[in-house]
């Protein structure tokens, strides 16, 4: 196989069962570095316009410290931690002159043009990392009913079902410094492929369903199978759905030279 990759993506974002839509989604590219790249999912709370408010500045925030961002110099993950820093302080001055309480979950993975990957993330939504149809690593959330998967007294599917499930932890725009999490991904790899996803669609849906869908999709036709799923399993009662995939797809190898008798 050629070591070679292209890179393809989508975004998806769809209001599901609700009457507005408070997540965000982006996949920012870098106006000056080819091959860098920002995708990011921000699922806000907080009432109808407080939770877009959250949502609309985690993008903001995001796309104005993107823009400054220089691989060669810079700390990926500091400015991965600037982000989540910089929009929680922003969201928590909102709320000072709002009548909601505007808080907002934040997903975010960065591509380096050497193809290393970093991860951060609040609250509930996710980064999914696949090789091919099998999983690599995922996001742990920050919420009531991870603490009590972490603690054995229930099953990741019992957490699913969980009344509580929709109690976090820590998000931006809480009281308290949201918590954060890091990964990095040394080297990506032909057949890698990243979903960063609010809780509307992953929970719906099994890593290896997730697994499958993204192996055998394009990122457009992936985007739009995993909401039609999801809506379709929500009966209903759906949340907002947002998302965006990255594929790694292989370059075809270069055809042998073929020899020519004179």
């Amino acid at each position: 196989m050629s070591k070679g990759y292209r890179i393809t993506a989508s975004t998806g974002i769809h209001k599901g069962d609700r009457d507005y839509q408070q997540d965000q989604v982006n996949l920012f590219s870098h106006s000056r570095i080819p091959g860098c790249m920002l995708g990011i999912v921000a699922d806000g709370m907080g009432g109808r316009s407080g939770g877009r408010k959250a949502s609309d500045q985690v993008m903001l925030t995001a796309k104005q410290l993107f823009e400054r961002y220089a691989p060669e110099t810079d700390d990926a993950p500091a400015m991965l931690k600037q982000i989540i820093e910089e929009a929680h302080i922003v969201i928590k001055l909102t709320a000072i002159s709002a009548e909601q309480e505007p808080h907002s979950t934040l997903a975010a993975f960065l591509i380096n043009p050497g193809g290393d990957c970093h991860w951060v993330h609040t609250g509930d939504s996710r980064i999914y990392h696949y090789q091919g149809s099998k999983l690599v690593h995922r996001t742990v959330d920050h919420s009531y009913v991870q603490t009590l998967v972490d603690k054995g007294e229930i099953t990741e599917e019992e957490a699913n079902v969980h009344p509580q499930s929709n109690i976090l932890m820590g998000c931006l725009g809480t009281e308290e410094a949201p918590p954060i999490t890091h990964h990095f991904i040394p080297q990506l790899r032909p057949e890698d492929v990243l979903l960063a996803c609010s809780d509307g669609v992953w929970h719906y849906f099994s890593p290896s369903e997730m697994g499958s869908a993204l192996s055998m999709l394009s990122p457009r036709e992936a985007t739009e199978f995993l909401i039609q799923k999801a809506r379709s399993r929500a009966r209903g009662g759906g949340d907002n759905l947002s998302l965006v995939i990255v594929k790694l797809e292989p370059l075809a190898p270069e055809p042998a030279p073929r020899l020519i008798a004179g």
